[in-house]
């Protein structure tokens, strides 16, 4: 029986045969279109270097091994960390507050209330130069915190200098940077330094009220709806405020705790933040009050200065009058005048 032969060797000698037959078909064409190309073929010239400034990539760029992430910009660690240090920074008041598993509904419940306490609050006055302060009511934000993000902030404010970074070679300033890192690690902590201060206040679920300025009169209305502590810091009444007393918005309020709060890079207790929002008539109030204590010393420094020169004066002139009375023999200088006889 004659051997069978593979339906792959068939078809591969049929491959061949044709390749063969139409290899010889196309060699003129080959070569046209060869002497084409050589004929079209161009040398090239030296003319101007092109600009390194064109020679950039596109604003809107993406590199192949680094795709767009699908995380939103503020739940990303490196866009996180930067706002903490911003608003570190930039935020001259905080206050911290300890949540408790709260739900989103006792969350919704808690800003409501917080935001119509505050549009209750008078518009300011202009000063006697006739400036209108800024008014800081719709800038007061109430966030929850990532404590390990923040700590790490915390350190990078406090024991970070880019200004010093940035006088070295090869060495960058920014937050997220190797130096910051370094500098964070090698740093010794401080009982009585910022960060030494505020560490036991972030511990935990952390949620933080910030102000942009320092106001006592608004510090006292977030105190008085987070954390009311009467007669000082009373709770809005009912009255007024009825949403305030609502079951869910109740639940929400007792379960956040004061912890503290960082006013001007210190760090602040309960008692100290009590004392801030305390003050009465706000800013105003204070330096009014610093005036008053100016002026009340100034008052008795002179008040001192005059009775040391008033008994150093009394002293003299009795030290005078006795020894005026020695010298008339025990005898007054009045009664010796009137003893004399008259001519």
């Amino acid at each position: 029986m004659p051997p069978r032969l593979n339906c792959s060797t068939r078809t591969s000698v049929g491959r061949a045969l044709q390749r063969t037959t139409t290899s010889s078909t196309r060699v003129p064409a080959l070569i046209i279109q060869s002497t084409t190309r050589i004929a079209s073929r161009q040398y090239a010239t030296a003319g101007s270097p092109v600009p390194l400034a064109s020679l950039r990539l596109p604003d809107d760029y993406i590199p192949p091994t680094q795709p767009p992430s699908a995380r939103r910009p503020d739940l990303r660690k490196s866009q996180l960390l930067r706002s903490y240090t911003a608003m570190l920074r930039s935020t001259p008041l905080m206050l911290f507050f300890q949540h408790n598993n709260l739900t989103a509904v006792e969350w919704a419940a808690v800003r409501r209330e917080l935001r119509a306490a505050l549009a209750q609050l008078p518009s300011p006055v202009a000063g006697p130069d006739g400036v209108v302060p800024a008014d800081i009511t719709s800038k007061i934000e109430f966030q929850v915190l990532r404590t390990r993000m923040f700590d790490v902030a915390c350190k990078i404010v406090d024991f970070f200098d880019p200004e010093a970074q940035a006088e070295k070679s090869n060495a960058y300033a920014h937050d997220l940077s190797k130096t910051a890192y370094r500098s964070i690690k090698t740093a010794t902590i401080d009982e009585s330094s910022t960060y030494g201060q505020i560490k036991p206040l972030i511990t935990g679920p952390i949620a933080v009220v910030t102000l942009p300025s320092v106001s006592p009169a608004h510090l006292a209305t977030i105190l008085k709806v987070l954390a009311p502590s009467p007669p000082a810091f009373p709770a809005p009444p009912r009255k007024k405020n009825p949403g305030y007393y609502d079951p869910i918005a109740q639940s929400g309020f007792h379960k956040l705790i004061l912890m503290g709060g960082r006013m001007e890079n210190r760090a602040f207790d309960q008692d100290g933040v009590k004392w801030v929002g305390g003050i009465e008539g706000g800013v105003d109030g204070l330096r009014a009050h610093l005036i008053s204590l100016l002026q009340n010393a100034g008052l008795g420094i002179t008040m001192a200065l005059e009775g040391h020169g008033k008994g150093l004066w009394l002293a003299l002139e009795g030290r005078r009058t006795q020894l005026e009375e020695e010298s008339n023999g025990g005898k007054k200088a009045g009664e010796s005048a009137e003893n004399e006889p008259t001519v």
